[in-house]
């Protein structure tokens, strides 16, 4: 029997308590620290400020940080909580690599996503995480690379994204680009994680079940880490009410689905020997136990589901209002494609215009706005903050990507030329990285994401697929920009709607 306990009660219970907090006390004030802090009062901490930017903290949270003169700051939760969010590459180094053995993911991290992504290397440190990241690097080899771009890349692209969006252009209709994008990318990274090909951009577009699961579930699990109580989603889901109901519904779906794929497999000896998914080279490494290794394919799915369609939603958008970047690019295509006997793989791996068009995308818009780990030990930051034991210090890569100091005057601007170079006599382009912590898109040291290489090779083969085809038209109020927002990865709020064109110059 449900028992259906309205929450809403609770609620209404709280608010008179903290209203007489909020009338007892005055705003804590440090002269030295910057005004435009978000004022925090006792028991309920910032919670006013915090709720009223909920829909936009990334925006909100980077505002505030790129302002501080060390680039970080406490932002003050409810009950005591104090997260330090900085944006100082010197930090990021700190926890990412320097002092990498004080910075796990932390109980509080592991415990909200914990239904739903296990023990998997998403949701995973220590010993455990260790050997997750050892057995799957073998996943992202040169040979694995050139096979997954001439194999599952190019049959989803053949097959599937070109005729879809042909089909759009002679029909004149408009499309959302980020839900195509994103149909693309799980289709390929399902591929990678089980062997298994959920066809999820077939022509018809259908609603699969498995995907939708997937996405509920990623949804209402991010939606834990937005509750003012902390912890109130554990009594929520003693009781089984409303989200916690729907996201235990959710995570049994996608979690039997892949227990299904996993049988399956087992049962087919000869995929095994060919170790040719991250699910065969677990299971061929001795690890049997079917909940452990749905937890890792899980957290494989996560990871390379939204994040590439993330990146190219928003590049679409920003060539859009950037032709000159985008005839930079078709010339590149051109140069590219001439040899008939070059290789897909090879074709895209030295674009190096699109390359650095792909990396501006995502230093103004990443795919993962914000990353955090909690400290085991008390510790200082380089910057002079003082860290106490089980204090999460989040790290702002969308922040980062403001730093004038970092970027200039200008970094307010899409300058694909701002991570290039020409050599001295020389008419061609060479890339110039950044430091991957200056730059944690990827994250940095140790963790440092194993996808990287195969998001952008990825992305660039679309990108020359799309782009040597089609022009892809933003339909939207002149004027009008997409809104940027995050659950665990980031979406263009209402979704992409884009007319498609046929190009004639290729």
């Amino acid at each position: 029997m449900d028992f259906n306990f309205p929450t809403w009660i609770i609620f209404y219970i709280s608010v008179p308590l903290f209203i007489f907090i909020l009338a007892k006390s005055k705003p804590k004030f440090t002269p030295s620290i910057p005004s435009n802090l978000p004022k925090s009062y006792p028991v309920i901490g910032s919670f006013f400020s915090i709720f009223k930017n909920r829909d936009r903290f990334p925006q909100w949270s980077s505002e505030i940080v790129t302002s501080t003169p060390t680039l970080t700051f406490p932002l003050r939760f409810t009950f005591g909580r104090t997260v330090v969010i900085t944006a100082n590459a010197a930090n990021v180094q700190h926890i990412l690599k320097s002092n990498f053995v004080n910075y796990e993911k932390g109980d509080f991290f592991k415990s909200h996503l914990k239904d739903f992504l296990g023990d998997g290397i998403f949701n995973a440190d220590g010993e455990n995480w260790k050997f997750q990241r050892q057995v799957s690097s073998h996943e992202f080899n040169t040979k694995s690379l050139r096979k997954f771009i001439e194999t599952a890349v190019d049959f989803e692209l053949s097959d599937r994204l070109i005729p879809i969006l042909q089909n759009v252009a002679a029909e004149k209709t408009v499309i959302n680009f980020q839900d195509i994008l994103q149909r693309f990318a799980f289709d390929n990274v399902c591929k990678i994680a089980f062997g298994y090909d959920p066809a999820y951009l077939s022509p018809s577009l259908p609603q699969e079940k498995f995907a939708v699961a997937f996405e509920k579930a990623v949804k209402l699990s991010t939606e834990r880490f937005e509750t003012f109580i902390p912890n109130f989603w554990k009594i929520k889901k003693a009781l089984s009410l409303e989200s916690e109901k729907e996201l235990g519904i959710a995570v049994k779906e996608v979690r039997e689905f892949a227990k299904s794929i996993i049988m399956n497999k087992k049962q087919e000896r000869s995929s095994l020997e060919s170790v040719d998914d991250l699910l065969s080279r677990f299971l061929s490494s001795g690890h049997s136990d079917e909940d452990f290794v749905t937890d890792i394919v899980i957290s494989f799915i996560l990871a390379g589901k939204d994040t590439t369609s993330a990146a190219l939603t928003w590049f679409f958008w920003l060539l859009s209002n950037h032709p000159e970047v985008e005839n930079q690019i078709l010339m590149e295509i051109e140069e590219k494609s001439k040899s008939e006997s070059v290789s897909a793989y090879d074709e895209v791996k030295d674009m190096i215009y699109t390359h650095a068009s792909l990396c501006e995308t995502m230093r103004l818009y990443p795919p993962v706005p914000m990353d955090s780990k909690a400290a085991l030990s008390d510790d200082v930051l380089p910057d002079g903050t003082i860290v106490k034991k089980g204090m999460r210090v989040s790290y702002h890569p969308y922040a980062m990507g403001r730093v004038e100091k970092v970027w200039g005057e200008d970094w307010e601007e899409f300058r694909p030329s701002r991570w290039l170079e020409r050599a001295a006599g020389s008419e061609n382009w060479s890339f110039v990285s950044r430091d991957s912590f200056t730059y944690p898109v990827f994250q940095a040291g140790p963790r440092i994401c194993l996808g990287k290489e195969m998001a952008f090779l990825q992305m660039k083969r679309v990108v020359a697929a799309v782009l040597r085809r089609f022009k892809v038209v933003p339909v939207v109020v002149e004027g009008a920009e997409p809104v940027y927002i995050t659950d665990l990865t980031a979406k263009m709020k209402g979704g992409f709607p884009v007319r498609i064109e046929e190009r004639n110059c290729f």
